[in-house]
């Protein structure tokens, strides 16, 4: 007897939880993905992608203030 292959949490990729940390980032996430998302995310990618989200962020900051600066 097999599972349906409705009922399986297929674990998303990581570029997949790297596209929902940077939705979230923005704040333009819906509530209905968030749902989804819980189930399928893998906690070790969010942190993942999450710090390289806050170094890109804080890159693009730097470069930012660089240029206004000089």
């Amino acid at each position: 007897m097999s599972e349906p292959q409705a009922s399986k949490a297929q674990k998303a990729s990581f570029l997949y939880s790297l596209r929902a940390v940077v939705w979230s980032f923005t704040g333009l996430r819906r509530k209905s993905d968030f749902d989804t998302d819980s189930a399928r995310l893998n906690p070790v990618h969010i942190v993942i992608a999450g710090l390289l989200v806050v170094a890109c962020l804080i890159g693009v900051l730097l470069t930012v203030v660089k240029f206004a600066v000089s």
